[in-house]
């Protein structure tokens, strides 16, 4: 496959599925090079309205038609095989390419920064980018969440870097041949993919090889996988140079003096044995000062200054669905989250509690695939009981068939502090007739749950203005 982005030059790039986050953002990237982008999609959102207005021709709804014109198709994971604009596209001869590809072709002419891991990738990808903005590198972006900052996923800038983040859920992480990545940690996930933790390790393994002898893999000490994955890099004979951080001894750059509050963190930094300051950040939980941690020993490895990457890092306001307040109605917050796997319901409940304070943590929590749900039941049970309460909707399937047997109601059963609500509305009238003010609300999941915060909080403006 050509990678150079000039290959695309009086070319129309067609994007099956570009109303996702992942596929919208390279399509923003495609027109600010001045590409021409048709896509489908099928649902009109506002992020389609948004690439209209940039120039792309969007259809909504799937027909073999929309594909006629192309020279390049490309389609997002969510896209299965039968779809009529790939076997289109097949019938044509046109080149196709997965998302992993086509973003690989639109850094092609970057220094490229791939921010990998289970968990934290949407967090890390979007603070680095942000501390290097403030370091006035103004890096190209595509991440999987919005900026906050910028309302944006995807930008188009005028520096030589391109932050990327890598999503490893199908293994095409590894066509991105990066300059440099993060790696913030590795544990079992996507078990419709990846069959054994085996597997998972194996992809980061094949990711990590596909680095630039000259740059670096960044990776967390404080995670067993990742630890390994540095270890193992560090031993290969053209391997790029290995730079550790966390809260261990002896890692490259050290935080310590944490000190975690309602709603932000701060920490000493130690680069390479030496203090260089304070990270101050205006987000909650201990996995956000190692996300940052990240952040800084890319940063200081590309040669950026400590002062303006901790500076960076003190405006950053979160990404879209990362801990992202949406309310705030008679004392009781309510608190949106994309939190889809037990470690990351483990960190995001662990952050609410110091976020609620006195107050109680209340969750409608949705699982992600049936997969995902059967192989990690317990610890999802674990997990949710960190909170006071939790309301259990019904899976959301995503690409999924059905496994018979599996239903959300398992995890509640073996919760202590659990219900089975599987209606919405139900649902969300509990959490508005059962919070007082002081509570904290999340609903989580990476599903459509995120719909039902906005409702919460007019339902909770209606209770107490009566």
């Amino acid at each position: 496959m050509n990678r150079d982005i000039a290959h695309w030059t009086n070319k129309r790039i067609h994007f099956v599925g570009i109303g996702g986050a992942g596929m919208s953002g390279l399509a923003r990237i495609a027109l600010s090079h001045g590409i021409s982008v048709s896509g489908s999609d099928a649902k009109d959102s506002s992020v389609v309205t948004g690439l209209r207005a940039l120039g792309a021709t969007v259809n909504v709804g799937h027909s073999a038609s929309h594909v006629d014109g192309s020279d390049v198709v490309v389609f997002s994971s969510a896209i299965i095989g039968t779809n009529p604009e790939i076997s289109r596209a097949k019938e044509l001869n046109l080149e196709i390419l997965t998302r992993a590809q086509a973003l690989a072709t639109l850094m092609s002419s970057s220094k490229s920064i791939a921010v990998a891991g289970t968990h934290g990738k949407t967090t890390t990808s979007s603070m680095l980018t942000v501390a290097l903005q403030a370091c006035g590198l103004d890096p190209s972006f595509a991440i999987g969440g919005t900026l906050t900052s910028s309302g944006s996923n995807a930008h188009k800038g005028t520096g030589d870097l391109f932050v990327a983040e890598a999503d490893e859920s199908d293994g095409s992480f590894t066509e991105y041949k990066p300059f440099a990545a993060i790696v913030t940690n590795v544990e079992h996930d996507h078990v419709d993919f990846f069959h054994t933790p085996q597997a998972v390790t194996d992809a980061f393994t094949e990711f990590a090889q596909t680095i630039n002898p000259d740059g670096f893999l960044i990776y967390c000490a404080d995670d067993k996988g990742s630890l390994a994955l540095g270890q193992s890099t560090s031993n290969l004979a053209k391997g790029p140079t290995v730079i550790s951080y966390g809260v261990s001894d002896g890692v490259d750059l050290r935080i310590d003096q944490i000190s975690l509050l309602p709603m932000g963190a701060s920490a000493r930094v130690l680069w390479k044995g030496r203090s260089i300051g304070t990270l101050t950040l205006a987000v909650p939980g201990h996995h956000n000062l190692l996300n940052a941690a990240a952040c800084l020993a890319m940063g200081l490895s590309l040669g950026a200054q400590a002062s303006d990457l901790l500076s960076g890092l003190a405006s950053f306001r979160g990404a879209g669905r990362r801990f992202e307040l949406k309310g705030t109605v008679h004392g009781i917050r309510v608190v949106d989250d994309y939190g889809h796997h037990p470690t990351e319901i483990k960190v995001t409940l662990t952050a609410a509690k110091h976020f609620a304070g006195d107050g109680r943590v209340l969750v409608i929590f949705q699982p992600h695939r049936y997969s995902r749900t059967q192989a990690f039941l317990n610890d999802f049970a674990h997990a949710l009981d960190i909170a006071d309460h939790a309301v259990l909707l019904e899976i959301y399937a995503a690409s999924e068939k059905e496994i018979p047997g599996i239903s959300a109601s398992l995890i509640a059963d073996q919760m202590k502090h659990g219900e089975f609500i599987p209606n919405f509305i139900e649902a969300s009238d509990w959490m508005i007739d059962s919070a007082k003010p002081g509570d904290v609300i999340v609903t989580l999941g990476a599903g459509d749950v995120n719909s039902l915060a906005p409702i919460i909080t007019e339902g909770l403006a209606r209770r107490f203005s009566e």
